[in-house]
């Protein structure tokens, strides 16, 4: 199912949460689109996502990843230009 609203999440270091949090989103009442904005995660986070994202999710959870940590405004100005 595509949405047209999208939820823009920025990550870095996110593993134990980040399951958790798409399938919060996933489950509202309301169908959003998720988008993971991960600055290079060293603990795994852009991977987590994208086995979501070929299994469970696919279509309703894309990813970019960035590299670095470049800061959670630039993350959202990112997730905004996408």
């Amino acid at each position: 199912m595509r949405s047209d609203t999208l939820v823009i999440i920025p990550t870095y270091n996110e593993k134990e949460n980040i399951e958790a949090i798409i399938r919060a989103v996933t489950s509202l009442e309301k169908a959003f689109d998720i988008l993971i904005i991960d600055d290079g995660s060293p603990d795994g986070t852009a991977a987590i996502v994208k086995g979501l994202m070929a299994d469970e999710f696919k279509g309703r959870v894309n990813i970019v990843e960035r590299s670095g940590k470049l800061g959670l405004g630039t993350a959202y100005i990112c997730g905004f230009k996408w």
